[in-house]
């Protein structure tokens, strides 16, 4: 009987040895016997090995401490100093309009006309009204001169030049009066041509040619837009904080100006800087602010009315911040954390507290000493080491820090 630990195959061979001849098949058999299971237990007794994980690469820059000026940033929102409804001063129907829509204009550039036959016809009976009441005055002279000393010497009534004088006293005010006549025909000839009253951007026109337009039609708007001014609002602490300096800056009583940042729409800072050059006379009730307006140069008109940024303004300095760069802060759930290699080159996350962006780096006001080194590439290949190995992980980490170069991202 064959052992609990002999193969099966080895009480075949010797059942095949039994006494008595074995044929040249039977060997054959008792040989392929033989060969199964020494090829099995070679088979079984291989294990796979397993290639351990490397550390990961990552780059790693240090916890740099600097004064780092603190900004405060308001929504602001773009309108030109003077924004002029063109309308006109006479009723009539328009002929032309001799600019193009949202092109740039100077003051006093013709923008419409208006057909003025019928102010050229009123006009005209103004002109003949006052050479009517000029002759009448004429005529109301020559009668008080001829009967003064007839009169005098009692050759008419007396009441004949009274009545002389009260003719040339009408004359005398009708010519008045035709003049002033004549004086406004002469005005509403000329209102029929619409000028720019000052440099700025004119808008598309709201009245077409032919339509009959009046003192109540807008027909377009020009707007000022060099400079522009970004109105914005802040609160009545931070106003109260600042009040008394911008009040001096206003009535010129020093020489200096705050300067104003203006982010565009598309987060590209404006390249010239601006000034505070307005303050509303009132704090708003609803929202506990107060409106301010900044001034920018704007020659090449690329800032518009109506256009929406920020405005940022230098409020103070924060002593000893620590920085590191934005993309080394990782972000959960409100939450902010940081990894940062030990002196062995282990890494290990840690909570921070952060501050106010500057540039590209976040302040970091707890969790971090200066010249701690931390992760700014490579993040995501610290987390998937930590998950595949996570026994090598206790104690951090291991990782082959390398310098992070701003400005060279993903080439880790």
């Amino acid at each position: 009987m064959p052992t609990a630990l002999e193969p099966v195959s080895l009480v075949r061979f010797r059942k095949l040895r039994s006494p008595g001849k074995s044929s040249p098949k039977s060997s054959r058999i008792t040989a392929v016997f033989i060969l199964l299971p020494v090829v099995t237990l070679a088979g079984c007794s291989q294990t796979e090995v397993r290639q351990p994980v490397q550390p990961p690469d990552v780059a790693v820059t240090e916890v740099v401490s600097q004064d780092v000026p603190v900004y405060g940033e308001w929504v602001a929102q773009l309108n030109g100093p003077v924004n002029a409804d063109i309308t006109p001063k006479v009723q009539g129907y328009l002929l032309a309009q001799d600019y193009a829509n949202g092109h740039y204009v100077k003051k006093g550039e013709l923008l419409f006309q208006i057909d003025p036959r019928p102010f050229q016809a009123a006009l005209e009976q103004a002109k003949a009204d006052v050479e009517r009441s000029m002759a009448a005055l004429a005529k109301a002279n020559n009668d008080v001169d001829r009967d003064t000393p007839l009169a005098a010497q009692s050759a008419i009534p007396q009441k004949q030049l009274d009545d002389d004088k009260a003719n040339q006293a009408w004359s005398t005010a009708q010519v008045a009066a035709s003049k002033a006549q004549q004086q406004q025909a002469e005005l509403n000839l000329g209102w029929t041509k619409v000028y720019s009253p000052v440099n700025g951007i004119a808008g598309a026109a709201n009245s077409q040619i032919g339509d009959l337009v009046g003192t109540s039609t807008k027909m377009a708007t020009v707007s000022q837009i060099d400079p522009i001014w970004a109105y914005f609002n802040v609160s009545e602490s931070f106003y109260l904080s600042v009040a008394g300096e911008i009040s001096s800056i206003l009535r010129k009583t020093v020489k200096r100006s705050i300067p104003v940042e203006y982010i565009q729409a598309n987060d590209v800072p404006y390249p010239f800087k601006g000034k505070i050059i307005f303050v509303n006379r009132e704090i708003t009730a609803g929202t506990g602010t107060i409106q301010l307006a900044a001034e920018f140069p704007n020659t090449d008109g690329t800032l518009r009315p109506g256009g929406f940024g920020r405005v940022r303004v230098q409020t103070g300095n924060t002593q000893n911040a620590m920085l590191v760069p934005q993309a080394a802060v990782i972000e959960v759930q409100s939450q902010y954390q940081i990894i940062v290699v030990g002196p062995e080159n282990r890494a290990t996350v840690r909570p921070v507290k952060v501050g106010d962006r500057v540039g590209s780096n976040w302040i970091i006001t707890e969790g971090l000493k200066p010249g701690e080194r931390v992760v700014v590439e490579g993040i995501q290949k610290v987390q998937t080491f930590a998950a595949q190995a996570p026994d090598a992980a206790k104690e951090g980490v291991p990782v082959t820090p390398k310098p992070y170069v701003a400005g060279m991202g993903g080439s880790i």
